[in-house]
């Protein structure tokens, strides 16, 4: 059919283009972090530049993801199709640990911000006192 003779040709095109943003999108963001890092003297401790690279990582992962989802109109074999699997299936778990660790850093980031809230609203409470 014509529709597949065309998506043969177009597919791999698509699939190297979100794998390329995927590509751009890591690179921004890992330039981007260390930047940062380096305006902050290399503190390592600084939590907002790790979330902000995880989530720039994140963003690439569903970029590629994306790619590999495309890739699977153009599956011939049984072999070909174990591969994607694999493959899609490491990317998910990448993508779910990302998450995790996003999330986790950003509750923590949370905490902190309303133990502050709480020392700055206690120490008001005694100066009025």
């Amino acid at each position: 059919m014509i529709i597949e003779h065309f998506l043969e040709i177009i597919i791999p095109y698509l699939a190297a283009l979100l794998e390329t943003a995927g590509v751009i999108v890591i690179v921004m963001s890992s330039v981007g972090a260390i930047r940062r890092l380096i305006a902050e003297n290399l503190d390592y401790s600084k939590d907002e530049i790790k979330i902000k690279l995880s989530k720039g990582l994140a963003l690439a992962l569903e970029f590629k993801l994306g790619a590999e989802i495309i890739k699977t109109i153009l599956i011939r074999s049984l072999d070909e199709f174990y591969i994607l699997a694999a493959v899609t299936i490491m990317r998910m778990l990448i993508g779910f640990v990302i998450h995790s660790e996003v999330k986790s850093q950003h509750d923590a980031m949370n905490e902190g911000q309303d133990e502050k809230k709480e020392k700055n609203t206690e120490e008001k409470i005694k100066k009025v006192i």
